[in-house]
C-alpha cells in the first residue's frame, strides 16, 4: 500500500520508511503560477480583522475554525503565516463569513 502526502505547497510525496519521496504527477493539481505563489501577508486579510469583523475572541475564532486559540494568536502577531487549507478557508471567511461558519457550525 503506498502512502502519499500533499504539502502546502502543492507537492504529493511518498512517504516509505519515515522519509518523504517526491511524486511528479501526472497531471499538475494547479496552474504552476498558484503553486508557486509566495506567502504573501498583503494578498490575505489580516486574521485579526477577518476576526474582530466576525466579532468573535481569539478562542471563539479558533473553536469556529478547529485550531489552538496558540494558532490564531501567532497568525495575528506575525509569527507564523496560515499555509495550505486554513489560508484557503480564511480567504473564503473575507468573502463570505456568515455562510462559512454556518457550514462550519454543520460539520
Amino acid at each position: 500500500m503506498q502512502r502519499l502526502r500533499l504539502k502546502a505547497d502543492g507537492r504529493i510525496v511518498e512517504l516509505r520508511d519515515g522519509q518523504e519521496f517526491p511524486l511528479a504527477p501526472a497531471t499538475p493539481l494547479a496552474p504552476p503560477a498558484l503553486i508557486a505563489m509566495p506567502l504573501d501577508a498583503a494578498a490575505l486579510p489580516a486574521v485579526r480583522d477577518l476576526r474582530r469583523r466576525a466579532r468573535l475572541t481569539q478562542q471563539q475564532f479558533a473553536t469556529q475554525l478547529g485550531v489552538p486559540v496558540e494558532t490564531i494568536r501567532n497568525w495575528e502577531q506575525g509569527k507564523r503565516m496560515p499555509r495550505g487549507p486554513a489560508r484557503a478557508l480564511l480567504a473564503v471567511i473575507a468573502h463570505a463569513p456568515d455562510t462559512v461558519f454556518a457550514a462550519l457550525a454543520r460539520g
